[in-house]
């Protein structure tokens, strides 16, 4: 059984009333890449990004980006 790190990013941005373009204009990040962190399309997130992400959402706990979660081989 391996762990993957879920980032819970599209629940976050409904429940600020965020998009992610507006998220992106908020941390310099490319809007493609708040997307795809968004719709679980990526498989790595720096952490500088998730700093910036979390300082744009007036966020001080990491557990409420990110998650682990098992998943079977």
């Amino acid at each position: 059984m391996n762990t993957i790190v879920v980032v819970k990013l599209k629940t976050l941005l409904m429940e600020k009333g965020i998009t992610t373009r507006e998220l992106s204009r908020r941390t310099d990040l490319r809007h493609a890449t708040i997307s795809e962190l968004a719709n679980q399309k990526r498989l790595s997130a720096h952490f500088p990004h998730l700093a910036s992400i979390a300082h744009a959402l007036n966020i001080d706990d990491m557990n409420q980006i990110i998650t682990f979660e098992k998943i079977e081989d």
